[in-house]
């Protein structure tokens, strides 16, 4: 399965539990660590579990799991799946840390170039 296709799986399972501000960063130009990063927003801590669920589940399907997954019941789950790394976080959290305007931030790699 390609990046693009776990991306809009990771994407479509996000909205069906009514995700919010579903962000997708192309980062492939600037880091070796993933192609997308994939970041939304939950409206409280049950809601941000249960996208993450969701999300496992219906990659689970296709036969994927996350090589890894951190922040169970804080607010902030990272879902690590390989070239595509899913976060969903509580949108205090989101406005803190701001993924978006920090990646946006960096400047490409010309090492990475394609």
């Amino acid at each position: 399965m390609t990046s693009q296709e776990k991306t809009e799986l990771i994407r479509e399972a996000a909205d069906d539990m009514k995700a919010e501000r579903i962000e997708i960063l192309d980062v492939r130009k600037k880091t070796s660590i993933a192609d997308y990063f994939l970041v939304c927003s939950g409206t409280s801590d049950r809601h941000v579990d249960a996208i993450a669920e969701r999300v496992a589940e219906k990659l689970a399907v296709s036969k994927l799991k996350p090589l890894r997954s951190e922040g169970e019941r804080s607010g902030w789950i990272l879902q690590d799946y390989g070239d595509v790394v899913f976060h969903v976080m509580k949108e205090e959290q989101r406005q803190f840390y701001d993924l978006e305007a920090l990646w946006e931030s960096i400047q490409p790699n010309p090492d990475l170039e394609m």
